[in-house]
């Protein structure tokens, strides 16, 4: 018989986050465990071979990775903004930043 490991996905959202813990049997992949939790059909929105990219506890994962035992899956949405460029955008209009954001000039 197969053993069974226990993992959890999760997906973030703006206001709230999903978690859908799981038995799966030993071997299953990242995909598997994310078409398991039906997080897919809660939102169709979610694209795991385009947009949306996969980790394992805060680092990148690609779907065929296999789980171990109590390991979390999470589906990152893709970003709104690239920090680089807002940077870089901030720095071209001649605005300092200070220590937690914003410009200095509102210190």
């Amino acid at each position: 018989m197969a053993e069974i490991i226990n993992v959890e996905v999760t997906y973030a959202l703006p206001q709230r986050q999903e978690l859908v813990p799981l038995r799966l049997p030993e071997g299953t992949t990242v995909r598997a465990a994310v078409e398991a939790s039906g997080l897919l059909k809660k939102y169709p929105d979610i694209d795991i071979d385009g947009a949306n990219k996969l980790g394992i506890y805060a680092k990148l994962a690609k779907p065929d990775t296999v789980l171990r035992d109590r390991d979390r899956v999470e589906i990152y949405r893709p970003l709104i903004a690239d920090p680089k460029a807002v940077r870089k955008k901030r720095a071209d209009e001649g605005k300092v930043m200070k220590k937690g954001g914003g410009s200095a000039d509102e210190a």
